[in-house]
């Protein structure tokens, strides 16, 4: 069964299907904040995506993190190494990237276990 969680015309913005759930690149609201403040809004949208789902960050398998600026690894990593179950922490990647729109700072996707 394929589950869909706040489905939009282009996207939902998690899928479940086989005791996975998968979470689609999640940016923060306010787009003027600084790389702390976005990288906890977009953690805070993951947890939310991982309780509708049923799940929670402990049973993260793997998350991606882009940054346009590879500069604000250190301070993305403040705020995510607070955040991250450091019992079961997921596999992760970071990559320097361009994202749609050249105020946000940080965005993630992620894959759990249900």
């Amino acid at each position: 069964m394929i589950q869909r969680y706040q489905k939009g015309s282009r996207m939902s913005q998690a899928v479940s299907c086989g005791g996975l759930v998968y979470i689609a690149g999640q940016v923060a609201e306010n787009r003027k904040a600084d790389i702390e403040e976005q990288t906890r809004d977009v953690l805070g949208k993951i947890d939310a995506l991982l309780k509708e789902a049923g799940t929670d960050r402990s049973r993260l398998l793997a998350v991606n993190v882009f940054l346009p600026a590879i500069t604000d690894f250190e301070a993305m990593n403040g705020v995510y190494d607070g955040w991250i179950d450091i019992e079961n922490p997921p596999a992760r990647a970071c990559t320097e990237a361009r994202l749609a729109d050249p105020d946000l700072r940080v965005e993630m996707t992620a894959v759990a276990a249900l």
